[in-house]
């Protein structure tokens, strides 16, 4: 699977896809953009699925496909969420307006990819001078 479009234009159309017209939330303002953050998924190849067995967590996101329907997850959600393999299945069917168990059918489509994950951070967390040799580690992140 080649790209159709160059990686700027896929990441303007996709944003803008995100903002204004997922169904799942209301469209972003005007005045909400300054307090935006944004997180860019670079997607893998996609991998057809043989056995579920193959999937990471925290690894592998899914891609499930039909005739009539699609939905994606992307590897960071199923860490996030806490979920275990069976409840990634799931959720992945679910997003794709499916039932859980769709991606057993016989007309499903299941595949995994890998992402490479980068975003933005606030200015005051941006960056942090590195640390002088013998100096303290600090014990936790502050974001």
């Amino acid at each position: 699977m080649a790209p159709l479009k160059p990686l700027y234009l896929t990441v303007r159309d996709v944003a803008r896809m995100a903002a204004l017209r997922d169904t799942r939330f209301r469209p972003v303002t005007a005045s909400e953009l300054p307090d935006l953050q944004f997180e860019i998924s670079v997607l893998s190849p996609l991998h057809h699925v043989g056995d579920v067995q193959e999937i990471r967590i925290g690894q592998h996101g899914l891609l499930i496909h039909t005739a009539s329907h699609e939905g994606l997850l992307l590897p960071q959600v199923a860490s996030d969420e806490k979920w275990d393999r069976a409840t990634f299945l799931e959720e992945v069917c679910y997003k794709a307006g499916l039932t859980a168990r769709a991606w057993q059918g016989a007309d499903a489509d299941l595949f995994r990819f890998t992402a490479l994950v980068f975003g933005e951070r606030r200015q005051a967390e941006a960056w942090r001078p590195p640390l002088q040799p013998g100096s303290p580690q600090p014990t936790a992140a502050p974001f």
